[in-house]
């Protein structure tokens, strides 16, 4: 008896050294930007090829995020038929579209997280996209969501696609035309952005759009619509996040007329919240009883840490300062989601004023400039961590390492070489990061 407890205790054992390091989606498990299980490395450089596992050329063009499962890396992109989709980054305030709405085939592409070997690409729309993209967009945005046995993927008004681990189509849900762009000037097209989510079974979607918003749950399984909230909302390109609180499960989303909370069983409304920036991009997030919610654009830059208690309609001014842990009015983000480490917050910028938090209280403990020399400019994809130290990528190439403490700390600046404006993602280590051009796979070696 004694030696069968004991071969039974280590093949436990054993299965939890072998569990993979999944980053299932968006930002990887509940939108936390986190995968603690090991450390990665702080320094690499992609030219010289130090600390570079692999590097593979993606075809066309995507800002999806790479997502993993066991040691599959699966990512989208948009191949132009004709020429190559130009892609302008950088700080500026131009709100036109890109003027290359030809024929495209969008596809997902899997590769191996070992070696950086394609096993399949497939093609899941081909056509002229319905909607044109933003300068510093592409027609491949949304990051793809997989429950292990299923990989959803939203392209907008080109349809949610869902497929199996080995690439065969399983189903397809059209919701027609999800036209996103700035609302005060509606011919300015910038295209989708927000991810699905997968959670018990069920696709979560949000689709903020110039018209007919809503969140929808449908059936992982067969794509069948379980329920659809209607919301009075302008486009916003955030993406929803599974809270689970005391009284029940939630679906956090941001936005700028209807911020809110849903029952994640019938959509029906548990609280909602008005204001902010009127271009929400920034994700949820939620740690120790705490909806974080950011966001930019307009008069305000708000960080809201909400209670995740809060019931019915609550306001950020002269309301019951009871809802919210703490707020601030201005210094929240315009493109980036922050991420929460233990008891801190950072938040960045786009021109990379990097700030840190109490994540309980909101006492600020720095606010320090994270790219001090004249490289490093454009912040869009948002950071990652090893729990230990936090990525962010500049949209010109580089990689910067900070220390996730409260005092503000650099511990290297890292060439990349290449255009950023995808969130990475970490599993077992490695450090995974989208170029324009390549996947690169950061790996102590």
């Amino acid at each position: 008896m004694f030696r069968t407890n004991v071969i039974a205790l280590l093949l436990v054992f054993a299965a939890g050294v072998q569990a993979a390091d999944n980053w299932p989606s968006f930002r990887g498990p509940r939108a936390s930007g986190i995968s603690n299980a090991k450390e990665i490395p702080s320094t690499w450089n992609v030219a010289t090829g130090e600390n570079v596992a692999w590097r593979t050329d993606i075809p066309g063009l995507g800002l999806s995020s790479p997502i993993i499962w066991d040691d599959k890396i699966f990512l989208t992109t948009a191949v132009a038929e004709a020429g190559t989709a130009r892609l302008k980054a950088g700080l500026y305030g131009n709100i036109d579209a890109a003027d290359d709405n030809g024929p495209q085939s969008w596809r997902l592409i899997c590769l191996d997280k070992n070696s950086g070997k394609v096993f399949w690409n497939r093609e899941l729309h081909h056509g002229r996209p319905a909607i044109k993209r933003h300068t510093k967009a592409s027609h491949a945005n949304s990051t793809p969501a997989t429950d292990g046995e299923r990989i959803v993927v939203m392209l907008g008004s080109e349809g949610l696609h869902c497929l199996d681990l080995n690439g065969r189509n399983l189903w397809k849900k059209s919701f027609g035309t999800l036209d996103a762009g700035y609302f005060r000037v509606k011919t300015a097209q910038w295209g989708f952005g927000s991810s699905p989510i997968i959670h018990r079974g069920r696709v979560i979607v949000q689709a903020d759009v110039q018209g007919n918003s809503f969140l929808a749950a449908l059936d992982v399984k067969t794509g069948e619509e379980i329920w659809r909230a209607a919301r009075d909302e302008i486009p916003t390109w955030s993406t929803p996040t599974i809270v689970e609180t005391k009284s029940g499960t939630q679906i956090a989303i941001n936005g700028f007329r209807h911020t809110g909370g849903y029952n994640f069983e019938n959509g029906e409304e548990i609280w909602k919240l008005q204001g902010g920036g009127d271009i929400p991009v920034p994700t949820p997030l939620h740690a120790d009883g705490v909806i974080y919610l950011t966001s930019a654009h307009g008069k305000l830059s708000p960080i809201y840490a909400v209670r995740d208690s809060v019931a019915g309609k609550i306001v950020a001014t002269g309301g019951n300062d009871e809802d919210f842990a703490w707020k601030i009015s201005r210094g929240g983000n315009y493109m980036q989601t922050p991420i929460v480490i233990g008891d801190l917050l950072f938040a960045c910028r786009d021109g990379g004023i990097m700030s840190c938090y109490d994540a309980k209280t909101g006492e600020r403990f720095f606010q320090e400039r994270l790219n001090r020399e004249k490289t490093g400019f454009g912040f869009t994809a948002s950071p990652v961590s090893d729990g230990r130290k936090i990525v962010y990528v500049s949209e010109d190439g580089y990689g910067f390492v900070m220390a996730a403490d409260k005092k503000f700390k650099r511990m290297a600046r890292n060439t990349i070489g290449s255009a950023c404006l995808a969130t990475p993602a970490i599993s077992d280590g490695r450090l995974f990061i989208r170029t324009r051009e390549q996947l690169v796979c950061v790996a102590e070696h």
